[in-house]
């Protein structure tokens, strides 16, 4: 296959708003499985930004608080469509989970556990360890381009792994040594430059390091001003028309969990925790688990797991009367998502364009090089944890090797892998394939 010379046309509004739309229902695999499907298909397919703009993005969406992959598309629509564009791209990825999401939550609390659920389940996860996996080798191949970097790397898992270091205090130490580094080894901290120059290339793309950004990501003071007071109107319009007392403690509630969510999910989960279990008591810990399993394996980012909270929160509460819990479910569920999300949008939108001017300055660039060094370390460290899970379900902390090993999901994972590396298949193709498998599995035995 030869390589393209020519940059593509720049895509409609409908054609970007149809490949939104895509991505929001095959989105699986937590951060990383939705930066690689971006990746593959934004940088490498069609081409509409190039591989150092996505990754300098992808940086600045790293060191802020919420869902780094729901935050790359809005970064990538805005700069495709502006405000609008940004809009769209962010709804409509967590949109399709959030309906998937509150459908299975209903299933889950009406009817309990079923066996097509869970053996269409039991397929998707041990894929999503795959996803996972992948994304890490993929990101790893393209950030890692010198010892120095890898060495990052490997000290970034060593720090979540072993010492537990929370995520931030890692972000900002990378941070650190990409700016020192950039000052004594330019070379070794320049985004895939220096000896980190991708070997791969795809063809010139629409939005790439030798094209001019686009004239509406200049900064604009009046701009940033505007959307500021927007974003705090409609927060303040939407707080005040929770009358319903559970409901306001929910937009109230998943504000603050908003704004603490460095390091993903799974950072935020035991403030939520707390909170929705221990103190406003909207639901018990094994529903909390049953909850982060649910988020799993849907499309879009897992700290959707705010709606699981959301919806049997306000089905526990009744907040609507016991003839209305599905609605009173599903409300809850649509307030945890939109005051959850609604921070990313205004942290994109509003910082965006001075990460713009930023771009191919060597003392920005070099503390994003380092962090995005140490971000493959933390997604390694993640598929070590979903793998840890789906193959030992019933091991512990305490007791990290307890139980049956699951050699039969053990294969799907290598096989997905394989599929996924050596093969090229489609993500969608092998999470279908590996629920079938799942499905079929949990009825024979």
């Amino acid at each position: 296959m030869t390589t393209p010379t020519e940059r593509p046309a720049h895509p409609s509004f409908w054609e970007a708003f149809k490949y939104w739309l895509k991505l929001g229902f095959i989105s699986f695999g937590g951060p990383a499985g939705q930066i690689s499907i971006m990746h593959q298909e934004l940088v490498e397919k069609r081409r509409w930004i190039g591989e150092r703009r996505f990754l300098h993005a992808l940086n600045y969406c790293m060191v802020l608080p919420g869902p780094e992959a729901q935050q790359l598309a809005i970064y990538i629509g805005w700069m495709l469509h502006r405000t609008w564009g940004g809009i769209v791209a962010g709804t409509l990825f967590v949109l399709p989970s959030l309906f998937i999401l509150a459908a299975l939550t209903y299933v889950y609390l009406a009817f309990g556990e079923i066996t097509l659920v869970k053996g269409i389940f039991n397929g998707i996860k041990p894929a999503v360890v795959a996803i996972v996996v992948f994304a890490a080798w993929r990101i790893g191949s393209r950030a890692l381009k010198n010892k120095l970097l890898w060495a990052m790397a490997a000290a970034s898992f060593v720090a979540i792994f072993a010492l537990k270091i929370p995520f931030p205090y890692i972000v900002l130490t990378a941070g650190i040594l990409g700016f020192l580094g950039g000052k004594v080894w330019p070379d070794k901290f320049k985004v895939g430059g220096g000896h980190g120059a991708s070997n791969k290339t795809y063809g010139p793309a629409l939005i790439d390091d030798d094209t001019p950004s686009p004239a509406h990501t200049k900064f604009k003071p009046t701009y940033l001003a505007l959307l500021l007071v927007a974003a705090l109107a409609i927060w303040g319009a939407a707080m005040v028309m929770l009358s319903q007392p559970v409901l306001r403690n929910m937009g109230e509630f998943f504000t603050k969990a908003a704004l603490v969510t460095f390091g993903g999910a799974y950072a935020v989960l035991p403030y939520v925790y707390q909170g929705g279990v221990e103190h406003y008591h909207w639901l018990t810990g094994t529903q909390m688990i049953d909850g982060l399993a649910l988020g799993e394996t849907t499309p879009g980012p897992l700290i959707m797991v705010v709606s699981f909270v959301g919806f049997v929160g306000a089905w526990t509460k009744q907040i609507f009367g016991p003839d209305a819990l599905f609605l009173a479910g599903f409300a809850g569920a649509s307030v945890a998502t939109f005051f959850t999300f609604l921070p990313s949008f205004i942290f994109i939108l509003a910082g965006a364009p001075l990460v713009e001017a930023t771009h191919g300055d060597l003392k920005f660039t070099a503390p994003l090089t380092g962090i995005t060094a140490a971000v493959v370390g933390v997604i390694l460290n993640l598929a070590l944890f979903f793998g840890w899970h789906v193959l030992w379900p019933q091991a512990t902390e305490t007791a990290p090797f307890a139980g049956t090993f699951e050699w039969f999901y053990a294969l799907i994972s290598v096989a997905a892998f394989i599929a996924l590396w050596k093969y090229k298949m489609d993500i969608m193709k092998v999470i279908g394939a590996c629920a079938a498998v799942g499905l079929a599995y949990t009825y024979l035995v």
